[in-house]
């Protein structure tokens, strides 16, 4: 066994602890995100993703890809095949490498630890996204609106959903549309009241794992809290935390179609949205009188009852 005196990252050969070796060495560096490839092959490859170059096409669905052993691990979606099966839970795989990854999740082994905070990953490539929160580095750029992400995922993600107006998939309950298969089925969760996530501690379930986290943290003290660095406060969430953080830094990305006022979260703007309307579709069940939102109609319904003395019922 061969042990990177860096990272610690064994190898069965020392041909393959030499090439990881260039990672450190920042032999073939990218200039674009300065992510360190163990070859000139690799490096190669890589810039694929900032030129969004993918010669490889599949002959099935037209998918198309960067590298030719993606193409090949992909084919064996349309034909069923995944020679690689985890003993432990049977669950299947088609590359090697992929089952090895997986097999962390029994063994609980963590070998990629960033050397800022401490935080432990299972695979290397979430080690180097998770770097960028501490550098700020965003490498990754729309060209269709020139925003950074800093990481390829959320590229696309963001093209997905802010500039692609296709939303092929409906919910057979309300009729809603959706873009992706995936947030489909979540969305039938609420029509459904399915709970596919359990409390290994206890018999509570939870229709959504930040549910789940948050339970975890609160009941039974498991996880991490993330604290705010301006007032302390905590959470259970990342995205939670970061919203809050935009209130205190008054960050204000969003911004209203009608009119300039501007907003820290997309949420936001849908419920500010409603007062360009003159309907008004919430009524106040004590009153009758309407309004355009639901925070609205919630704060006159408090008023109403203190009036009317229900509040003391």
């Amino acid at each position: 066994m061969y042990v990177c005196s860096q990272c610690e990252k064994c190898f069965s050969s020392q041909s393959g602890l030499c090439k990881h070796k260039n990672i450190h060495s920042n032999k073939y560096k990218c200039t674009e995100c300065d992510r360190c490839c163990r070859s000139n092959e690799h490096l190669a490859i890589h810039r694929r993703s900032h030129l969004g170059e993918k010669p490889f096409e599949c002959t099935v669905c037209s998918k198309r890809f960067t590298q030719a052993e993606h193409l090949a691990t992909h084919s064996r979606i349309h034909s069923g095949q995944k020679p690689y099966k985890c003993h432990v839970c049977d669950k299947a795989f088609n590359k090697s490498g992929d089952l090895n990854v997986h097999m962390r999740v029994h063994t609980g082994d963590k070998p990629y630890k960033c050397h800022v905070c401490d935080k432990a990953f299972s695979q290397y490539g979430h080690l180097n996204n998770h770097m960028r929160v501490h550098t700020g580095d965003k490498p990754y750029k729309c060209s269709l609106c020139n925003k950074r992400f800093g990481q390829s995922s959320n590229l696309r993600l963001h093209k997905r959903y802010v500039h692609s107006n296709r939303k092929p998939h409906h919910c057979p309950y309300c009729g809603k549309l959706f873009i992706t298969n995936c947030d489909l089925a979540l969305h039938v969760r609420i029509h459904t009241g399915a709970k596919p996530y359990s409390c290994r501690h206890c018999s509570e379930r939870f229709t959504w794992l930040v549910q789940l986290k948050r339970h975890l943290l609160k009941s039974h003290n498991e996880g991490t809290w993330l604290t705010c660095r301006i007032c302390q406060k905590k959470f259970s969430h990342s995205g939670d935390l970061k919203i809050h953080l935009r209130r205190h830094e008054g960050v204000k990305p969003y911004v209203c179609s009608e009119c300039p006022k501007r907003f820290c979260t997309a949420y936001d703007v849908k419920l500010h949205q409603p007062t360009h309307l003159n309907y008004k579709r919430f009524c106040c069940g004590l009153c009758n009188k309407y309004f355009r939102n639901k925070q609205s109609v919630k704060k006159h319904f408090k008023k109403c009852s203190d009036i009317l003395g229900f509040s003391d019922v």
